[in-house]
């Protein structure tokens, strides 16, 4: 295979090219063709192997190929639980052995051929998926149409359905390993499912363990009852051993549902722990266990499931350090637990005959609710104690968490009014606006009304303000009187003074010059003085 997908690209390059390119169309036809056919004839030869030689060792039966060859159909259909009618009687209670190896060999027929094709994917494994399911269907179909008019009849409808879809899952379970989808799963899902889902798995198996023990414990402890049940002769001893040896797997899963709690029943036999109800058994050696009557130390028998439940709960106790994580793991494997008894009590039992035998049944519905709590209880108990406790987280204050709800409501605020700015363009805005559109008479009025709204409220504003008081005026200041000294002065200089102005002092009779000089200078220094006031 390395000759075959390995190449000189580049890396990073690898999905471009399908794998199988490199494979001639010829050589795929024939791998598709080998796989579909080949798982077909295999197993139709065990059944037809299986028939001729009960009908070898069966006394006063007389021995035909093509007869052998025509039972192999019905048998085929059985293995795939097609429910037969049998000289009218329905036949619903079918062997889960012969279904048990027909999946496995469909399983491995298919992964086979995916390695000869280099299938790297689910979605390029689909077409040898679908010669798988076609092949099946279209043989039971076959098979079912030859059955009309005979002893053994079979539904055409259901001869085609449900052998396809046997084959259609039994093929989708031989590739998905091959191309690696559980590992793609896995890193998809969450942890806790993923292991959840392993969890569930362990726990139907010791279920099923369980439910073997007790099987294997009450035949060996009925082992007189069951030799009583042969018959002398070889040949009809030896058709009683493989029926108990196909229907094996039948008698295990009543066994689980018994262990249980629900029980089982066969026609009008009830048994189970809590209760008991004798009835007619059928002449089978796998059946010479089953008791005659209750005893009282069956509840006993409950800790077998509470023991599955712990063992499931310990297997998980160092999953996580989180004891809520581990719970909801044994959560999924209960969940798990109780879909498979759904399933196997399904095809544990049917119709059988309109007898005294019919039904043999398991209460499907129950037994899932139980094994689910069988679960879930012990395993949650365990996990919970066995495995490490995270520490709590101190409480933080009451402030700092209210600080921190505030800063955190004011950065959401903010970023909303970010994010509103930015959604907003005012090119886009402005290129919304027609200008022809525009009516410019309502623009006027809106903004005449605006402003007859402005004036009146500025009018109200200076109603209602308050008027300042008037400014106080200074008193004025009392200048000082030179009009003596002018008078004095123009007196000196020979000036004629004006007739209102009274002489409050004789004019001097004379002076010497230095006086005249002083009253001079003096009179120029008063006019300066005048003429600055």
């Amino acid at each position: 295979m390395q000759v075959l997908t390995s190449s000189s690209r580049p890396p990073g390059d690898e999905d471009t090219v399908e794998p199988d390119a490199y494979l001639a169309p010829a050589t795929r036809v024939r791998v598709l063709l080998t796989a579909a056919l080949g798982s077909l004839i295999t197993q139709y030869a065990v059944v037809a192997t299986l028939l001729a030689l009960v009908a070898l060792t069966a006394e006063s039966t007389v021995f035909s190929a093509g007869s052998v060859l025509l039972s192999a159909g019905p048998g085929w259909l059985a293995a795939y639980q097609v429910q037969l009618g049998i000289g009218g009687h329905p036949l619903g209670v079918l062997p889960l052995l012969p279904t048990i190896g027909a999946v496995v060999l469909v399983a491995r027929t298919a992964s086979g051929a995916t390695l000869r094709l280099g299938y790297a994917s689910l979605r390029q494994a689909v077409p040898l998926i679908s010669v798988l399911a076609a092949s099946h269907a279209l043989f039971g179909l076959l098979i079912g149409l030859l059955s009309l008019g005979q002893p053994v009849r079979v539904n055409p409808i259901l001869a085609f359905v449900v052998p396809g879809a046997f084959g259609a899952a039994a093929a989708t379970a031989g590739v998905v390993r091959r191309c690696g989808v559980p590992a793609a799963l896995a890193d998809r899902l969450d942890p806790v499912a993923v292991r959840g889902l392993r969890a569930g798995a362990l726990g139907l198996a010791a279920l099923l363990a369980v439910g073997a023990i007790v099987f294997a414990a009450a035949t060996v402890l009925s082992v007189s009852t069951v030799d009583d049940l042969f018959e002398p002769s070889l040949g009809n001893s030896l058709g009683l051993f493989l029926l108990s040896v196909l229907y094996l797997p039948n008698a295990v899963v009543a066994a689980l549902s018994f262990v249980a709690g629900p029980g089982f029943t066969i026609g009008s036999l009830d048994v189970s722990l809590v209760g008991y109800r004798g009835g007619a058994v059928p002449a089978v050696p796998l059946l010479g266990g089953i008791p005659e009557h209750a005893a009282a130390w069956w509840p006993a028998l409950l800790v077998l499931p509470a023991a599955v439940g712990a063992l499931v709960g310990w297997s998980v106790r160092h999953v996580d350090d989180d004891p809520a994580a581990r719970i909801r793991i044994v959560a999924v494997a209960g969940a798990v637990v109780g879909f498979g008894c759904v399933v196997l009590g399904t095809l544990a039992g049917g119709r059988l005959a309109d007898g005294p035998f019919d039904p043999v049944s398991v209460p499907v519905g129950v037994a899932s609710i139980v094994a689910f709590c069988w679960i879930v209880i012990p395993g949650g108990f365990v996990a919970f104690f066995a495995g490490a406790h995270e520490p709590a987280a101190p409480p933080e204050p009451l402030e700092a968490e209210e600080a921190a709800a505030e800063d955190a409501e004011q950065d959401e605020a903010g970023e909303e009014d970010v994010d509103e700015a930015a959604e907003v363009d005012p090119d886009e805005v402005i290129e919304d606006v027609d200008p022809e559109e525009i009516d410019t008479d309502e623009f006027e009025a809106e903004f005449t009304e605006a402003d007859e709204t402005d004036e009146a409220a500025d009018e109200a504003a200076d109603d209602t303000a308050v008027e300042p008081e008037p400014p106080v005026e200074p008193e004025p200041v009392a200048e000082p009187e030179y009009d003596d000294f002018d008078a004095e002065a123009e007196a000196e200089l020979g000036l004629e003074l004006p007739e209102d102005v009274p002489l409050d002092q004789p004019e001097p009779d004379g002076g010497d010059a230095g006086a005249v000089t002083e009253s001079t200078d003096g009179s120029g220094a008063d006019e300066r003085r005048d003429d600055d006031r």
